[in-house]
């Protein structure tokens, strides 16, 4: 079994946990996933299975979208309802939220949670965090193509706004609700979020943890798992047979015609062989699908 399962994943369980669920329907040990969703977060979270998982970095190098909430009054150590929250300052005027909200769109510097996976060093952000020994996390360009406001909602302690979010990969929205109450004055963290799309894979079309369960009961789990190379943010490359035997025994190809340069999704007859690198008319192999994973 070979590609990518598109789970909506609830809120409670964790990434690892959803990976353990398909190790148990499946019997294979090859499960991986591609973007980490904390437990408070739900929605996409690619599932893959068997070679995909050579994939990952790529897979999940796409587009994401999320629907969030975010909490202005209060501060949070973690930036989320994890906690521990403490009181912020007074609340914004509703005006003012659209305005502070522009900000956050384009490419710029962007601080890490610091309990987060980041590592330093070989250490890890928020194992660290959770002793008392926060790593100075150094910022890191992001990008946000659009932020929609969909909603103020206004209690005598707090003012929750629900924005639509679409970024680029690497972008932390726990840490645009922290910056944006610090912009705003009054403190913010990230109360709810739900992951909507994930490059090509969007939510409504996701599949639950019991719908899997349903699947692997009936037999017809592969009906759930997607193949890998269509979800590939990646040019595609035809090879025929003979380019084929050469590529899977990673062995340079000569094209027949110069290909833009750059990494390619490249298949035969319709079946993934892996990426490589194009350098004029040369395809160098850089991930290889061997045949009895294909």
């Amino acid at each position: 079994m070979l590609g990518v399962v598109n789970l909506d994943k609830p809120v409670g369980p964790t990434s690892h946990d959803m990976v353990a669920l398909m190790r148990r329907l499946t019997g294979m040990r090859r499960i991986g996933h591609a973007g980490t969703l904390d437990p408070l977060a739900s929605g996409v979270l690619p599932i893959l299975v068997g070679a995909a998982t050579r994939f990952s970095r790529d897979l999940a190098a796409g587009d994401k979208r999320y629907e969030a909430v975010v909490r202005l009054g209060w501060r949070s150590q973690t930036d989320d309802a994890q906690g521990p929250i403490e009181p912020g300052g007074p609340l914004p005027a509703d005006d003012l939220i659209p305005n502070a909200l522009k900000a956050f769109v384009g490419t710029f510097e962007q601080q890490p949670p610091a309990f987060s996976a980041r590592k330093v060093g070989g250490r890890v952000a928020h194992r660290l965090a959770r002793r008392g020994e926060p790593l100075e996390l150094g910022t890191r360009p992001v990008t946000v193509h659009a932020i929609d406001l969909l909603g103020i909602e206004r209690e005598a302690e707090h003012v929750d706004v629900r924005i639509d979010i679409r970024c680029g990969p690497g972008t932390y929205v726990r840490s645009i609700a922290r910056d944006l109450g610090q912009l705003l004055g009054t403190g913010g963290y990230l109360a709810a979020l739900r992951r909507t799309a994930v490059g090509p894979l969007r939510a409504e079309d996701a599949v639950t943890p019991e719908r899997l369960e349903s699947l692997a009961a009936e037999g017809r789990l592969d009906a759930a798992v997607l193949a890998v190379g269509e979800l590939l943010p990646l040019p595609h490359l035809q090879l025929d047979a003979a380019d084929t035997h050469r590529f899977r025994h990673g062995s340079v190809v000569r094209l027949s015609m110069t290909a833009t340069s750059g990494r390619h999704a490249v298949f035969s007859d319709g079946a993934l062989l892996g990426i490589g690198r194009t350098e004029g008319a040369l395809l160098h192999p850089e991930t290889v699908v061997d045949a009895e994973s294909a």
